[in-house]
């Protein structure tokens, strides 16, 4: 596994209930928003075990809908425990990453 696998692992379910926070959205359409912020890693096969885990933690739930011209999509919503638990990854990923980018800066460089 690669060390953008590694790190990807690691905040994955932070990003997903912000982007559910911010609008309900279907697996595909969540692998496609998170690829177009910037995480191209991010694919079907990795969201739904994600999407799982989360539904297993209570902090998301899916409901079925009619799409125009489609079979019906599973919408994920976030639920209070998963805004909880969004808040807590929020507050974590403030602390650790300024940390991390002081860490990482190379001598000579901004």
């Amino acid at each position: 596994m690669s060390i953008r696998s590694q790190l990807l692992k690691g905040i994955l379910e932070g990003c997903v209930l912000s982007a559910i926070e911010k609008e309900p959205v279907y697996g595909y359409e969540l692998s496609k928003k998170l690829q177009s912020l910037g995480l191209p890693d991010v694919s079907e096969g990795t969201v739904y075990p994600v999407l799982l885990r989360l539904q297993k933690k209570d902090y998301i739930y899916g409901e079925m809908k009619p799409a125009h011209n489609a079979p019906s999509r599973k919408y994920y919503y976030l639920t209070q425990d998963g805004a909880d638990a969004l808040e807590m990854f929020r507050r974590e990923w403030e602390q650790v990453q300024p940390a991390v980018n002081k860490l990482m800066e190379r001598e000579g460089r901004p």
